[in-house]
């Protein structure tokens, strides 16, 4: 079956203590993340939901794979735009990698179809949430395009 995928790697000069709950935590989270939160217990099989500031579910899943300070892996739909919705559900592979003073954070998001209008989406939504999740943990700030949600959306 054809699968569509999006790849990204940077690294961030930060521990995998604070790397991680920067992943998890909702306050931490809504820092960099355009004011959304997660919300799940964070364990095998529990549900994990990505709220927008107004209250709506944008993404929802489960945990599959989780080890702290290493690896999370989720299902993800996106619930807030139907055509997206109707791809059904993709998969987020985070893992992380200590090396020296720097975590190494690979990310792959990917679905079982061709043409992917979810892939596409992440693909330019992720790189812009990292970077701002790495200047966040280096300089204490987040970009300030991620700061806020969209009107509008």
């Amino acid at each position: 079956m054809d699968k569509s995928r999006f790849v990204y790697v940077t690294y961030i000069r930060t521990t995998p203590e604070k790397l991680w709950q920067a992943l998890i935590d909702p306050a931490f989270t809504r820092r960099y993340w355009v004011e959304t939160w997660q919300d799940s217990t964070w364990q095998p099989g529990a549900s994990w939901k990505l709220m927008i500031p107004d209250g709506r579910i944008g993404d929802q899943g489960e945990i599959i794979e989780i080890e702290p300070r290493k690896r999370l892996v989720l299902s993800w739909r996106n619930e807030f735009k139907p055509e997206m919705k109707a791809e059904g559900f993709s998969r987020l592979t985070i893992d992380l990698e200590q090396q020296g003073d720097t975590m190494k954070l690979t990310l792959v998001h990917e679905i079982d179809r061709k043409g992917s209008k979810l892939i596409e989406a992440v693909s330019g939504g992720w790189p812009m949430i990292l970077a701002s999740l790495k200047s966040l943990l280096e300089t204490g700030e987040s970009i300030e395009a991620t700061r806020k949600w969209p009107e509008g959306v």
